[in-house]
């Protein structure tokens, strides 16, 4: 079973990739717009958008942002981002490429907006992918992070203890019910400190 799950969600691939991605953009695209508010991105900031799935809520970050960079494992997410934001991407202000929390691929203190909607509970190693989030934010720079409260592997307030034992501050959490028939929602936003 977890082999068809991590082939649906975890790195979507195949038929079941793409049925998973159906179910990812139908599912979690309230919760997608819902960070991107909370995250209050202008259009001079570099958003990274990590574990993109089919590009709801990169889109919805990229009509903000001076530049959008969605980050994912699975390469038919990619394609699925490519394809919702082609314009986008065609222009210069979308870049998606692979890789994962502790591997964004990023400069350090290279993006202003670190965002992740139900994809921390699939990290190998979270401590690890909070520390490459953390080098990848500019002082100052903030993270928004999501996930079905019911799928979380701790607490949100553990969740929020291994954010802070990364490094960063200003932490707030709380939870939101998405409307309709999904789960409710862990939230967390925190900063990487302003030096």
């Amino acid at each position: 079973m977890s082999q068809v799950l991590d082939r649906a969600f975890g790195h979507p691939r195949g038929l079941l990739g793409r049925l998973g991605g159906a179910l990812m953009a139908h599912g979690n695209a309230e919760t997608e717009r819902r960070v991107v508010e909370v995250a209050r991105i202008t259009s001079a900031e570099t958003v990274l958008v990590l574990g993109p799935g089919p590009g709801i809520g990169l889109l919805a970050a990229a009509e903000r942002a001076a530049t959008t960079i969605g980050v994912d494992p699975s390469e038919e997410m990619l394609a699925r981002c490519r394809d919702r934001c082609s314009a986008l991407v065609e222009g210069g202000t979308v870049e998606l490429r692979r890789g994962d929390a502790e591997h964004p691929g990023q400069p350090e203190a290279s993006v202003d907006v670190a965002l992740s909607v139900n994809n921390v509970q699939l990290w190998p190693d979270r401590a690890a992918g909070f520390a490459g989030l953390y080098r990848a934010l500019r002082p100052g720079g903030r993270l928004v992070l999501s996930a079905h409260e019911k799928w979380l592997p701790v607490s949100r307030h553990r969740l929020a203890d291994e954010v802070a034992a990364a490094g960063f501050t200003d932490l707030q959490t709380w939870v939101w019910q998405p409307p309709g028939r999904t789960p409710l929602a862990a939230q967390l936003r925190a900063y990487r400190p302003a030096e």
